[in-house]
């Protein structure tokens, strides 16, 4: 019987279904399958696969509304479980309903788009498949990012997209610095406002202009050294103007992108020189020491962490080491290049990041973190090791891959030799 079609199926019950059942986060005790000891599995596969086609084929519904709550449901369950498989055999007909939301949808329905195109490029990795869907939509979400007329929030999701998209799949290096120039041509604007007065339409263009920032020093952790150079001469002197921003998020990105732009600048360049040192170390120690009461208590504790760490990293070429645990394994940031690469895919993974690390073979190859790992617990207890022990490997480590970073941009600006 017709009516009720998007009465209830995209109620939080449903688009959490058993999808989410490697996540903790996510599982639902109101899923469709019943409590008890045995599941079966494959059924429950079955299950989920035939729901996930109805939500395909309601993303080409008439109304609005029952488009966006689909495209929120295959958002939910792509980034918590690996569909390789499925994705694989619908890959066209995903690509092709992300693309017509995007050019035909209001702001909402864009954004659930752009977020679902950048988890379609994270589930298939790096292969030729993840090229074609970025030859598709690449120069869609470049449309949208640049129209002055489209929502901020559309244009927002859109730069985000746009920066994962490239950062997986481009092996073509005028592919790399076309969006790279993209994005810049939005967060340089933000340079040139600075110092101006007219408050709220330089405010409401802010999100943008940091989401373009962010999507911007992802690629540049990609590029080859000589065209990190060039990016670090043309805006090393620029982006402090960013940290007298009003936003705090701003302020952060600005510090954060020139924490990594030294750490790049010094892998290049051991005798690197910085000549407004003086000036630039003095700002971010107001930064790191922010007392103002016209600022929010939460803001300001935020900000004096992040400058704390962005400041020794520019004074005493240090970061502190973070450690993010998931399954039996641990991963460990240690250098801002590594953050802001884990800081990305979180965000667009959300509680899923854990799983993913576990099970999706492209971001364990992203942080050098292997095969995906099968232990049982008895395994695991002969696996442990002293923390002195831990401390020597994760030295050796460290070294390791600051040699193997150096050694692969020396490969790509070989490549860039042809274009």
């Amino acid at each position: 019987g017709g009516q009720p079609r998007n009465v209830q199926p995209f109620s939080d019950e449903d688009a959490s279904i058993e999808t989410m059942s490697h996540c903790s986060g996510f599982s639902d005790p109101a899923s469709f399958t019943e409590d008890g000891p045995e599941v079966d599995e494959e059924a429950t596969q079955e299950d989920l696969e035939y729901k996930l086609k109805g939500f395909i084929d309601l993303t080409l519904d008439k109304s609005a509304k029952t488009r966006q709550a689909a495209l929120e449901s295959l958002k939910n369950a792509f980034s918590s479980k690996i569909l390789y498989e499925f994705i694989m055999e619908r890959r066209m007909t995903l690509t092709d309903s992300i693309e017509r939301c995007i050019k035909k949808g209001k702001s909402d329905e864009q954004c659930m788009a752009a977020g679902l195109a950048a988890l379609l490029c994270v589930q298939l990795g790096s292969g030729i498949e993840s090229e074609e869907i970025f030859k598709t939509l690449g120069p869609v979400l470049k449309k949208i990012v640049c129209d002055g007329t489209a929502s901020i929030q559309a244009r927002q999701a859109c730069a985000t997209c746009l920066g994962i998209c490239c950062f997986i799949v481009t092996d073509d290096i005028t592919e790399l610095y076309s969006t790279m120039e993209c994005l810049e041509t939005i967060f340089t604007k933000a340079y040139q406002r600075d110092r101006d007065t007219n408050g709220v339409s330089g405010t409401h263009n802010t999100v943008l202009h940091i989401s373009a920032l962010l999507a911007w020093t992802l690629l540049l952790t990609i590029c080859p050294m000589n065209e990190v150079k060039k990016k670090i001469e043309m805006h090393l002197y620029k982006l402090p103007s960013l940290l007298s921003c009003d936003d705090v998020n701003m302020r952060i990105a600005a510090g954060e992108t020139l924490a990594l732009l030294f750490e790049l600048a010094r892998e290049t360049d051991t005798d690197f020189f910085y000549e407004d040192m003086e000036l630039l170390t003095e700002k971010l120690r107001a930064l790191a020491t922010d007392g103002n009461k016209h600022r929010a208590k939460v803001d300001k504790r935020k900000q004096r962490s992040v400058f704390r760490d962005v400041l020794r990293a520019v004074e005493e070429r240090d970061f502190p080491t973070e450690t993010v645990k998931f399954g039996p394994e641990r991963m460990y940031i240690d250098c801002w290049v590594k953050k802001q690469t884990y800081d990305t895919f979180k965000e667009i993974l959300g509680s899923g990041m854990q799983y993913h690390l576990q099970s999706n073979e492209f971001l364990r190859n992203v942080f050098e973190l292997g095969p995906p790992v099968m232990l049982d617990a008895a395994t695991l207890k002969t696996m442990k090791i002293s923390r002195f022990e831990r401390h020597l490997y994760n030295s050796a480590a460290f070294k390791a891959r600051t040699k193997a970073r150096s050694k692969c941009r020396d490969k790509r600006a070989d490549v860039g030799e042809f274009f």
